[in-house]
């Protein structure tokens, strides 16, 4: 059964950050040789990029969210999910999309290794 997409998902999924059509455009259709999703629901919580099948969480951070205690408690929840959770900001999104990519696919091995 498909899970249905939130409205607050679905207009994320509408509205991107200029660093989350980026990364996307070098996530999907599986280039890093796994499948991602964009805009995943979490509980109350939605996350930028989802690796599913290694349940690895990859979230998108602008200054707002520089020692955000909410922050915390959103990774602790996404955690207690199972999923390991990373983030970037999006000026290193934009200015370093290689290198992004780098500490992303060294992720991906870690968790390949632990399935």
């Amino acid at each position: 059964m498909k899970k249905r997409m939130t409205p607050v998902a679905k207009k994320l999924r509408r509205e991107p950050t200029e660093a989350e059509k980026r990364l996307w455009s070098r996530l999907r259709a599986s280039q890093l040789g796994v499948q991602f999703t964009r805009q995943f629901a979490i509980e109350r919580h939605v996350l930028d990029f989802a690796c599913r099948s290694l349940k690895l969480a990859v979230e998108l951070d602008c200054g707002q969210h520089a020692d955000s205690p909410a922050d915390d408690l959103r990774t602790e929840i996404i955690e207690l999910h199972g999923y390991r959770v990373i983030r970037f900001w999006n000026n290193e999104v934009l200015q370093n999309t290689d290198g992004v990519l780098t500490v992303l696919m060294q992720e991906l091995d870690l968790g390949r290794n632990r399935v």
